[in-house]
């Protein structure tokens, strides 16, 4: 209920009655519920006035679609037309993590690393060759 605890729900009904008194409450609780009940049907007479003006090709529209974290999940998540559910579980975010993690550090990958020919990507976990310390780095023509 409005993530109110109990003793907060107490505190407000000790509150209720010192503000009001014994007396004039149960009315007070009257009027707060009488208008709370009219305003819950003006919201529906508006909502059904709206969709009989749309017409009968928005019988099924539903207010909350306009909440756009409703419509992402209802249209784009569940329906799965364009294969989102199949390329989000293709990532493992947390392999992927320690392998670039195991890479940064220098440590050998606790999964079995593809070849570099295969997968056409080279392999970063691959140890380069320690070269002299006379010797100049190599010469890439295309990084210059």
């Amino acid at each position: 209920m409005l993530d109110i605890g109990f003793f907060e729900l107490v505190a407000l009904a000790v509150l209720a009655v010192l503000i009001f008194g014994p007396d004039k409450l149960p009315k007070v609780i009257q009027d707060v519920s009488r208008t709370l009940r009219k305003i819950r049907q003006f919201s529906e007479s508006a909502k059904e006035d709206i969709r009989s003006e749309l017409g009968p090709e928005f019988k099924d529209f539903e207010f909350e679609d306009l909440n756009p974290k409703t419509f992402v999940r209802k249209h784009v998540l569940d329906k799965d037309e364009l294969g989102l559910k199949e390329i989000r579980n293709g990532f493992d975010f947390k392999s992927e993590m320690a392998e670039v993690t195991d890479a940064v550090h220098g440590r050998e990958s606790t999964r079995p690393a593809p070849s570099a020919g295969t997968s056409g990507t080279p392999d970063l976990l691959k140890k380069q060759a320690t070269r002299d310390v006379g010797t100049p780095p190599p010469f890439d023509s295309d990084a210059t």
